[in-house]
């Protein structure tokens, strides 16, 4: 019983291997002198204005849950768009009630300004 178990064995050595070895080969490969614009947190050329970790808004996070909630359902739009002429009446029905919810969502954070930027 013990011989089916050395397939996985061997793969997770290679595996061990495959990442030891790509750690030892870059670590050999890689520049050692290090430039001070490499070391700098921007490298578009504008000097940084702020820290990094000053303190934002709460809103801009509010915004980018709010879209990644939004984003994600209508991601559920495109099965039953696939599969529309198999679902019939049924499946219309269905489709309507979850865009009313998503739709009472939407207004809900509407109207409590959840969408405003000031």
């Amino acid at each position: 019983m013990i011989e089916a178990y050395i397939p996985i064995l061997f793969f997770i050595l290679v595996a061990i291997g495959f990442a030891a070895a790509t750690l030892f080969f870059s670590h050999l490969l890689h520049p050692h002198k290090r430039h001070p614009v490499k070391l700098e947190p921007y490298e578009c050329g504008i000097e940084p204005a702020t820290d990094a970790r000053d303190r934002y808004s709460i809103r801009y996070y509010l915004i980018a849950m709010l879209f990644v909630i939004f984003d994600v359902e209508t991601v559920f739009l495109f099965p039953w768009a696939v599969i529309m002429d198999r679902l019939l009446l049924f499946g219309f029905i269905e489709m309507l009630v979850f865009l009313f919810i998503l739709v009472v969502g939407y207004v809900y954070a509407w109207r409590k300004g959840a969408l405003e930027w000031a």
